[in-house]
């Protein structure tokens, strides 16, 4: 018979409300044989006591609904966001506040490079707090002329690139004629590129030679040190092209022995057909692992509101700026949709706008008449601007919803007086609503695009805090045991993975969140400070400090 380990702790927050809290947890083959008090457990049989996390606090380990695997990859390029940030080697880089700052610290990365010819990829720019002013691409010209450069968003949906960039590429010329490839006044694209499809081409060139939302094996490596960190033991890559070659990586590096973590990587919708997409995604589903849950699909139907690229119903940006773009026709949503459900395949939709979010509603309904499914828990990614009439729609057509909470913190401020206005900016991202109307809701943090932290995310959900301090949308506010619940079943349930994890009981994986302090017992204003020590991980410990 296999060794029983039993943990101490002390206290372990189950999240089983049969007994919510208790003091000791056995383990077995990887997985809970038991949670309960010593004497409780020892029923099982012989067992090893192990006290080490004697003085800690265990969680369920933290399941991300909606992250991307490329955060590891990225901080091999030159850090160009507004706030400061940890890297997956525990380093905090400063933010930089101005286009100038963001400037100089490419000159400074740029003076670095022996190769005349060799790229320089930043990443992580947040025009929005820097006066909303476009980056041009004679501002990154003034950086170098002869090198090709690449700046992407925060967002993922924009990138800058330099003349450079655009040269080898083919676009530096006049009459383009596409929505994502904005003109200047001399008729030569201005460098900003709006959305995947306009900026994947030009990519490869500015230092993206990879598929830009993709991760290669050493950065998957440094992606598992930040869910370490971070007490996430499942976690998506929620927009991946999966080609064979990144399947084969992504497999045998979740195969390593001591990886930490569960991956569950979506294949996203781009570059093929419908029935392409659904062929691929079957295929994909019969080679799933342990660590590397396979086939599910991602859908985009919009861009970002902080980009002015998602798509908004009347009235529009309250700065006047014209409608996002949609990433999808309709025609092409509908045939995914209608697909998948008869194909028995899991599908999660990025809108950002409520009116990519009504398009979805309108199509999903259609489908279901002809696909009726009990239990498909097709769930709408961000869905940041939805009311509380497509919150019940939701819940009529049996949809989740994985709210995008840290939105509060890091453009709260800009959605309520640039993006928006007031009264939209106190609905976004609505978890009270969503709870309320019995729609099942995740919280997530969408890495990189914001740092990877579900006791962050769930801090935001709770006390809805913007950078300036202000609490935006009071009666948006949840509990913090609404928010633990978000980052650990809830998200499980979106990712069809709730009778495999979320919650410490018998039969589930062995995956713990091992804290300092006690997040049901600090006060909800320190949520986010809670320390987070290290994960078991299918019954493997591993502590940050190690790393």
């Amino acid at each position: 018979m296999s060794q029983t380990t039993i943990y101490s702790a002390r206290n372990i927050i189950t999240m089983n409300p049969n007994q919510p809290s208790v003091s000791h947890v056995a383990v077995r083959e990887g997985k809970v044989l038991g949670a309960g008090s010593l004497e409780e457990l020892a029923v099982w049989g012989d067992y090893v006591l192990d006290d080490r996390f004697a003085d800690k606090v265990l969680m369920p380990g933290f399941v991300e609904g909606h992250a991307h695997t490329m955060e590891g990859t990225m901080w091999r390029n030159v850090y160009c966001g507004f706030f400061d940030r940890m890297d997956p080697n525990g380093k905090v880089w400063d933010g930089v506040k101005t286009i100038s700052d963001m400037l100089d610290r490419l000159k400074e990365a740029e003076a670095k490079l022996t190769d005349p010819d060799a790229a320089l990829p930043g990443w992580q720019l947040d025009p929005i707090y820097m006066d909303n002013v476009l980056v041009s691409r004679a501002d990154l010209d003034s950086v170098s002329a002869t090198r090709p450069i690449g700046v992407l968003h925060a967002s993922g949906h924009i990138m800058n690139v330099n003349t450079k960039g655009l040269e080898l590429a083919g676009l530096y010329k006049t009459g383009i004629n596409h929505p994502g490839i904005p003109l200047g006044a001399d008729g030569y694209p201005t460098g900003e590129l709006r959305g995947p499809d306009a900026y994947m081409p030009v990519g490869e060139y500015v230092g993206f030679d990879r598929d830009v939302l993709g991760c290669d094996a050493d950065g998957l490596r440094d992606f598992g040190k930040l869910c370490v960190r971070t007490g996430t033991t499942t976690i998506t890559d929620l927009a991946a092209r999966l080609n064979d070659e990144a399947v084969e990586m992504m497999l045998n590096v979740t195969g390593e022995a001591d990886y930490p973590s569960r991956i569950v990587p979506l294949r996203h919708f781009m570059g093929s057909t419908p029935q392409d997409l659904i062929a691929h995604a079957k295929e994909l589903r019969g080679k799933s692992t342990e660590r590397l849950r396979l086939g599910m699909i991602k859908v985009v139907a919009d861009g970002s509101i902080q980009g002015f690229s998602a798509r908004l119903r009347w009235p529009g940006y309250h700065n006047g700026a014209q409608n996002g773009l949609w990433y999808i026709t309709p025609d092409h949503l509908s045939e995914i949709l209608n697909l998948a459900l008869e194909n028995d395949l899991h599908i999660h939709t990025h809108t950002n706008g409520d009116q990519a979010t009504e398009l979805v509603l309108d199509i999903m309904e259609e489908a279901l008449r002809a696909h009726p499914s009990a239990d498909h828990r097709y769930t709408l990614q961000h869905c940041q601007l939805a009311d509380a009439a497509q919150f019940r729609r939701m819940k009529k057509l049996g949809m989740c919803v994985n709210l995008f909470a840290n939105h509060h913190f890091y453009w709260g401020d800009e959605h309520y007086n640039l993006t928006v206005g007031p009264e939209r900016a106190l609905r976004m991202n609505a978890c009270r609503t969503a709870l309320d109307t019995g729609v099942p809701m995740a919280i997530h943090s969408d890495a990189p695009v914001t740092p990877l932290g579900p006791l962050f995310t769930a801090w935001c959900a709770v006390n809805r805090i913007t950078a300036s301090g202000r609490v935006q949308g009071e009666g948006e506010k949840i509990s913090v045991a609404d928010a633990l619940y978000a980052i650990t079943l809830g998200a499980a349930y979106t990712l069809k993975l709730d009778g495999e994890v979320g919650s410490i009981e018998v039969g589930k994986k062995a995956d713990f969140a091992v804290l300092e302090d006690d997040p049901t017992a600090v006060d909800p204003a320190a949520l986010k400070d809670v320390t987070v020590w290290g994960t078991v991980q299918g019954g493997r410990v591993f502590a940050a400090a190690d790393l």
